[in-house]
């Protein structure tokens, strides 16, 4: 009689790729019923890996200050607390700066954890790689090198339009097409077209004087725009088909790709084929304001600090956190960087692992209330009181030429407050600081954005 995928499913088999081979083989070898069985053990999912009964234990490296700043310190404490009985996870610590990113057991902005042997999408999210980046240009006027950069950075949605656009390394091209993850036409058009971009949000580019030399240095703050996001909705749809098979009382957003796989490995690669395109994206919009200023920058350094760092088989998954040990960067260049606001000193800082850090240090300062809820506290004053209040003696310009109040400086933790308990818990060391002159931002760009102004059209 022939063999059916009925009979694999009353066997307890779910229907996979895998059936259409497996019943060709039976059925040809007209297998016995203990032979057949003995035959399939070979696809028989492992049992399933349960949550840790008992959170695996993270260092606390934040208090409040005030009452404003107890919730979210206790939101962020449960929602780790939730977050490490995830399976794969040994060790977390949260940093002063840290805050929630959505419901509890998700990881929160600021916190560091630490996976055996697997890569967790969610923990670095869509803004893979978001980073910042150094050029010092030497005793230039500030506010030279921030008007040339305004005409050279672009900011908001989407790509360059084409005739704009900043050329993409022909290498990294070629390495986008052999990787499993990233050889996809589409997500390389994008890559090409997003060269040269910052996005919005919280994303910057700040211009401001060393306090060592008083030499002007230019900070840029962005992530993998576009071709990181597609490379994360790629990842977590691949962890969480491994998720449903291996750990499915996991939560969705802390599903893991097991790094000795096929996926994993790629996955690892396609992270690091993405953090060299954040690179040179940064390089791309410094080296043209140094061309355009007809000058040789004088030192350069950056670092990401939302990304997955790995030693041995050990990942460190930094969701917004600061690495300063040198295992974690393969191609260092300096101390590392730490802005906080627009209107508070850029930190250069240095620092070596220890108890408390795990080697990573914040990423800035932070926030106590999400943008809706700033926007709402602000209500009784309008914009551009709250604008002219924050910006005393600065030049601070969004590219959309619509301000974003959940952007200024009281949006955000008291950076006082956070450059303490840097100090307080020993995280890192402060050896300079770039003190403001100005930035750059995207502004309010849901004011304008393209399907807003098509809905008025149409009207």
């Amino acid at each position: 009689m022939k063999i059916t995928g009925n009979e694999l499913i009353a066997l307890g088999y779910q229907p996979k790729k895998w059936f259409a081979e497996a019943l060709e083989y039976i059925n040809e070898n007209d297998l016995s019923q203990a032979e057949m069985e003995a035959y399939l053990e070979q696809f028989r999912a492992p049992n399933p890996i349960p949550l840790k009964e008992k959170a695996e234990d993270f260092v606390i490296n934040i208090k409040a200050e005030n009452e404003a700043e107890e919730d979210n310190v206790q939101k962020v404490i449960r929602t780790m607390e939730v977050l490490m009985k995830t399976p794969t996870l040994v060790s977390g610590a949260l940093m002063p700066d840290a805050c929630p990113t959505g419901p509890e057991g998700q990881i929160p902005v600021g916190g560091v954890v630490v996976a055996k042997n697997a890569i967790h999408p969610g923990f670095h999210s869509a803004d893979i790689c978001c980073s910042v980046m150094l050029t010092d240009f030497g005793k230039v006027d500030p506010k030279v090198v921030l008007d040339e950069a305004h005409s050279i950075t672009h900011f908001g949605y989407g790509g360059r339009a084409r005739g704009e656009q900043m050329p993409m390394s022909v290498e990294l091209m070629d390495a986008f097409r052999e990787n499993m993850f990233l050889n996809d036409e589409r997500l390389i058009s994008i890559a090409r077209s997003h060269m040269g971009t910052q996005g919005d949000g919280n994303h910057f580019l700040f211009v401001g004087i060393s306090k060592n030399t008083g030499n002007t240095m230019m900070v840029t703050h962005h992530g993998s725009r576009a071709p990181g996001a597609a490379l994360y909705d790629k990842g977590m749809k691949v962890a969480n088909r491994f998720r449903q098979e291996i750990s499915p009382d996991t939560l969705k957003e802390n599903a893991w790709i097991p790094f000795e796989t096929e996926e994993g490995e790629a996955y690892w690669e396609a992270l690091q084929l993405i953090r060299k395109w954040t690179k040179e994206n940064h390089e791309a919009i410094h080296n043209a304001t140094l061309e355009k200023l007809n000058i040789e920058k004088l030192d350069r350094y950056w670092n990401e600090h939302n990304f997955v760092f790995r030693d041995g088989d050990l990942f460190y998954h930094a969701k917004g956190a600061t690495p300063l040990d040198d295992k974690f960067l393969p191609d260092i260049t300096g101390p590392r960087l730490i802005p906080l606001n627009m209107a508070e000193p850029v930190l250069i800082v240095s620092g070596a692992t220890n108890d408390r850090n795990l080697g990573f240090a914040p990423h800035g300062a932070g926030r106590n209330f999400s943008r809706s809820q700033h926007k709402r506290s602000l209500a009784h004053k309008t914009t551009e009181e709250i604008f002219a209040e924050e910006t005393v003696g600065l030049d601070v310009r969004f590219f959309t030429n619509d301000i974003d109040i959940s952007e200024l400086p009281s949006a955000y933790k008291n950076a006082q407050n956070v450059r303490a308990q840097i100090e307080e818990y020993n995280l890192c060391e402060i050896i300079d600081e770039v003190l403001p002159y100005g930035c750059i931002m995207a502004g309010d760009v849901q004011k304008n954005a393209p399907w807003k102004k098509k809905k008025k059209f149409r009207k």
